[in-house]
């Protein structure tokens, strides 16, 4: 063992714990999913961004000192349970299918999501100090859980559209394509405010249609939309 200390308080950090709070809301998603709690399931994919969010600052803020890189493994393995099994499994569930060709494409479809959001996150851990850019090498994997999440609670919720929005995503997060890191401080605290009314029990509706994650779900949609434009 060449005297390593490998016990695991010597490597576990208060930004780590918030990591896996971001695991644990996208399992407990993924049980709400299979018990076809689906306004639960979304919910919790949306608190497990925030954690996902949180860590990071945290890290910063306490100074974490992560010279092997336990911190961005456990991050990243906790990313793909919340952005990769915890949406697949939303999509699996959430269309109700009778054995045949259209239940082997919501299969294939899910199994794309976690395809896609592992090697996302493998590219990731092995460029990201590599590369001279604070800018997302293709679309952040955090953003399939927030599309279908604020998709399912809008109240507008289509199989269908949601299906090709999965395939579109999955094939953005392993593109080339750029996306720059948020930085825009209104849009931030519009889009905070916006998700603290859709996780506590306030309901904005106007002719069924849930107001703030329909907003968010533009907001996240424009992002997606205008960098890939911008190409």
């Amino acid at each position: 063992m060449s005297g390593m200390n490998t016990e695991m308080k010597s490597f576990i950090a208060m930004s780590d714990i918030i990591s896996l709070l971001n695991m644990s809301s996208g399992f407990l998603s993924v049980i709400s999913s299979i018990n076809h709690d689906f306004e639960l399931a979304a919910i919790l994919m949306i608190i497990a961004i925030i954690f996902d969010s949180s860590d990071g600052w945290v890290a910063r803020k306490t100074n974490r000192q992560d010279d092997l890189g336990f911190g961005k493994n456990i991050d990243s393995l906790s990313d793909i349970v919340s952005f990769g099994v915890a949406p697949a499994t939303f999509i699996y569930s959430c269309i109700n299918t009778t054995p045949g060709i259209f239940q082997a494409i919501v299969i294939i479809i899910s199994l794309l999501i976690v395809i896609c959001g592992v090697l996302r996150l493998t590219r990731y851990n092995v460029i990201a100090d590599k590369l001279d850019t604070s800018d997302f090498i293709g679309f952040p994997i955090p953003g399939i859980s927030f599309v279908l999440a604020t998709f399912y609670l809008s109240g507008l919720f289509n199989p269908y559209v949601a299906l090709i929005l999965s395939v579109i995503i999955s094939l953005l997060m392993i593109s080339n394509i750029t996306y720059p890191k948020f930085d825009n401080i209104p849009v931030i605290a519009i889009s905070a405010v916006l998700i603290l009314i859709l996780i506590l029990p306030i309901n904005i509706i106007i002719f069924n249609i849930n107001i703030p994650a329909l907003l968010l779900l533009l907001f996240c949609l424009y992002y997606l939309i205008i960098n890939l434009i911008k190409r």
